[in-house]
């Protein structure tokens, strides 16, 4: 899901011979002919809307900031056909002795079904990976397409909370692999095509392979990321994006949120800087519609 200024701010007329722009924030009080004519000062785009300087940029931003803050993320819980453990069993991963084992263990002490099988013994990471790879219906990719650099401007406070990492980048043919640990955040998705312009592609991974890849990830030329744990009202974060903006002379901008975090990224003559602003907000579950088999049924019957 992304937002930008121009969901709310009303479209203005562009025109004048195409050689005058208005400034897209409605209370901007410059005057200056100079400072409308987008060759003379480039200004700030956001869209299709340009802003004549920072101090509007900023202010206008207020909005959109105040709506992403304040929404509700939409997160999908996919509950699957089978299990982990069923799947496992299925392929003959597991013994159905050992299915029982861990089943009964798991629910004893709390403890996930996936790490109690690897405590047990009972089997290894790649097999799990691959059983939540065939419950999510991606693919798992081999070990040896891992562990290569990747240079991709995709913030890492991100990646991590979405336990998802870079393993190949493609500019020229904007596509992004992305390797997912436990589930894949469609959310994530979305916002990492909005705002690198990249198909993203999802595959699974192990965790092993992902701690791996995230110590091989390479920061992109003139890339930084800010993260602010404390962003307080929007009026503030405002303030901070405008900065940013003035840091990097910022002539592009981009908003959009993914899970409790609003991601801004701003592109300028002195490189890219990815803003996250980490919000307290707690994610609105929807279940996905699915017939789930229980373990206990199955193992038992």
């Amino acid at each position: 899901m992304g937002l930008s200024i121009k969901s709310f701010v009303p479209g203005l007329d562009l025109g004048w011979d195409r050689t005058r722009a208005t400034c897209a924030y409605s209370r901007c009080h410059n005057k200056q002919l100079m400072k409308c004519i987008p060759h003379a000062r480039p200004g700030i785009r956001v869209g299709q809307l340009w802003y004549c300087s920072v101090d509007c940029f900023a202010m206008a931003s207020e909005v959109p900031l105040a709506q992403l803050s304040t929404r509700r993320p939409h997160e999908i819980r996919r509950i699957p056909r089978l299990s982990i453990g069923l799947l496992m069993l299925q392929r003959k991963y597991l013994t159905a002795e050992q299915f029982q084992m861990a089943l009964a263990q798991s629910h004893w002490s709390g403890e996930e079904l996936e790490d109690t099988l690897i405590r047990l013994g009972f089997t290894g990471e790649k097999q799990i990976t691959a059983a939540r790879a065939a419950q999510w219906g991606y693919p798992v990719l081999s070990q040896e397409h891992i562990g290569h650099e990747v240079a991709a401007e995709i913030p890492r406070a991100l990646l991590e909370s979405c336990a998802a990492v870079p393993l190949h980048h493609s500019v020229v043919a904007k596509r992004i692999l992305l390797g997912f640990t436990y589930r894949v955040e469609h959310s994530f998705l979305a916002a990492v095509e909005q705002m690198t312009r990249c198909r993203p592609e999802p595959c699974f991974i192990c965790p092993t392979d992902f701690k791996m890849q995230m110590g091989r990830l390479a920061a992109a030329p003139d890339y930084q990321e800010i993260v602010i744990d404390d962003p307080g009202t929007p009026e503030r974060m405002s303030r901070t994006i405008g900065r940013q903006a003035v840091e990097v002379g910022a002539t592009e901008a981009g908003f959009t949120r993914c899970k409790n975090s609003l991601w801004v990224r701003l592109s300028g003559k002195r490189g890219k800087t990815d803003v996250i602003f980490q919000l307290k907000n707690s994610a609105e579950t929807v279940e996905e519609n699915s017939e789930l088999f229980e373990d206990t049924a199955l193992a038992l019957g």
